[in-house]
């Protein structure tokens, strides 16, 4: 499996927001090493590579992953899913989907 972010450059030549806090929380998470490369989308250029990809993939938000696993590539555009689905990670505080989990696992449980 490979995974690749794809982070954005914007068009004033300063980093996306949201993808500076999506690296950070990698980062305090320990799963940057888990990131095969970051790819970047400078919307000065429309030929960068994560612009490329970009359009390769019809995304237009950023930041975004591509997971590679054999011929199949999965774009996920929403951090938390890929937190969950690919790197198995939850933050701290996921309380309600703990809860769920724990029902689904035990449906004879009924929480008050």
């Amino acid at each position: 499996m490979k995974i690749t972010m794809v982070s954005k450059i914007r068009a004033d030549g300063h980093a996306c927001p949201k993808c500076e806090e999506v690296k950070q929380k990698l980062n305090q998470l320990g799963l940057m090493s888990r990131i095969d490369s970051v790819v970047i989308a400078d919307e000065r250029d429309d030929q960068s590579p994560g612009m490329r990809l970009a359009a390769l993939h019809g995304v237009t938000v950023a930041p975004f992953f591509l997971v590679e696993d054999g011929d199949s590539v999965r774009v996920y555009t929403v951090f938390m899913r890929f937190l969950r689905e690919v790197l198995q990670a939850r933050p701290a505080g996921d309380r309600l989907n703990d809860t769920q989990e724990i029902q689904r696992a035990h449906p004879e449980l009924d929480f008050v």
